[in-house]
């Protein structure tokens, strides 16, 4: 008999949202039980880091917020800056530390959330779910067994891609003895950094107050800079473009972002699926993720908790990397169900319906096309263009249109 029914490892953003969602009390749907297992203090654990995104309306985790703008700017390497106003959007700032207290208050009343401390080391399918080993803080083993595993680990290495560029960032947390900076405005991309040979450069300006903001230097390229790099490119846009005069730099934050085309395979066992960054949440023209992991981890929670009803999950709301889209053969499905078989196919709530979710198809296409349709999840060619499930490589697929093609007229973009 399963401990739980799902255990969520990591608790970062991903995993912290995930167990969130899965805490809430809905009328009329079962509430799962959850373990948490998050990583030991140490390299496991990431350290504290910045999360932005548009919104307009009200969210979730508004209690983490630190700041918001609705005037964003993009400055040239010459001439005036571009501004302006994306009411009715705003552009929030969520940092992890106020994230992480948030959602651990909840958890904490949540009588359905267990939190371990360990490292996860193992995760094995077995009949009726997975063995999850483990070891704690302690040095003990631990194998709770569970129906389904949710992991935000990131994957050990990138998969082969058509195209990869490292979004790497170095950033401080600037208090001025002037107030130097507009708080009404984010410098959303400052082009007056010195460019590098191969790749794209700019600054990224966070203002809270007059005198205070978070300062960052940005690069895309296909490899990240050193440490003492990051911080010469930093202090030069601080001390040399903004012109920030005398400061204080009580902490700083450092990351690098995978921008790439390269399929994300968001199921690694009969029970276990990857969820965040590492299930395909992030924009991989943008780097941003937050804003995805929220409608990923939604979609999952309202899935799993539809499992003894529902006979397939929703269709996506987005384009494919930030939304859940598995096939009929989830957990949420019934028995024996699948993509041929799935009595919901003709149902314009089932993604199946109409070929991929165009509601113009025959039934005889619907029931014949998850065989061939290259729009379904975990098919040679998922967005973008991609062959996680054929021996085919995105330059031989016969079925991957040529680089620099746009794509097909019912795809939607990511």
């Amino acid at each position: 008999m399963p401990e739980a029914n799902a255990v969520v490892v990591g608790a970062g953003a991903a995993g912290l949202s995930l167990a969130h969602r899965l805490a809430e009390s809905v009328p009329g749907l079962r509430t799962p039980s959850v373990v948490l297992v998050d990583a030991p203090p140490g390299p496991l654990r990431p350290p504290p880091r910045t999360w932005c995104y548009w919104t307009a309306e009200p969210g979730r985790f508004d209690a983490a917020v630190r700041a918001e703008w609705q005037r964003l700017r993009v400055r040239p390497r010459t001439g005036a800056p571009v501004e302006g106003n994306i009411a009715p959007l705003r552009y929030r700032m969520i940092r992890s530390d106020d994230f992480e207290r948030v959602v651990s208050r909840d958890l904490a009343r949540s009588p359905t959330v267990r939190r371990l401390e360990g490292t996860v080391e193992t995760v094995e399918d077995v009949p009726g779910g997975a063995h999850v080993r483990l070891r704690d803080a302690h040095g003990r083993t631990r194998v709770p067994s569970v129906r389904w595993v949710f992991d935000s680990r990131p994957p050990g290495s990138l998969p082969a891609a058509r195209t990869t560029l490292l979004q790497h960032f170095h950033g401080w947390f600037v208090r001025t003895a002037r107030p130097v900076f507009d708080p009404a405005a984010v410098e959303l991309m400052d082009f007056r950094t010195p460019q590098p040979a191969h790749g794209l450069s700019f600054g990224y300006v966070l203002p809270t107050s007059p005198c205070e903001a978070l300062v960052e230097y940005t690069e895309f390229s296909a490899h990240p800079l050193t440490p003492d790099g990051c911080e010469a490119a930093v202090r030069h846009y601080a001390d040399d473009i903004l012109r920030l005069g005398e400061r204080q730099v009580p902490a700083g934050e450092t990351g690098v972002i995978a921008m790439t085309d390269a399929p994300v395979p968001r199921q690694t066992g009969a029970s276990a699926f990857r969820i965040g960054a590492a299930g395909g949440a992030t924009r991989p023209a943008t780097g941003y993720t937050f804003a995805g992991l929220q409608r990923q981890t939604r979609a999952v929670a309202d899935a799993l908790r539809r499992a003894d009803t529902a006979r397939c999950p929703p269709p996506p709301t987005r384009g494919a990397r930030a939304s859940w889209t598995p096939s009929c053969s989830a957990p949420w499905t019934a028995a024996g169900s699948t993509a041929r078989n799935c009595s919901a196919a003709s149902s314009p709530a089932c993604p199946w319906h109409g070929c991929c979710g165009s509601s113009t198809e025959t039934p005889a296409r619907t029931r014949t096309c998850p065989s061939a349709c290259a729009r379904l999840p975990g098919r040679c060619c998922d967005p973008p263009w991609t062959c996680p499930a054929c021996p085919a490589t995105p330059s031989t697929c016969p079925r991957l249109p040529p680089p620099g093609t746009r794509r097909r007229p019912h795809e939607p973009a990511a």
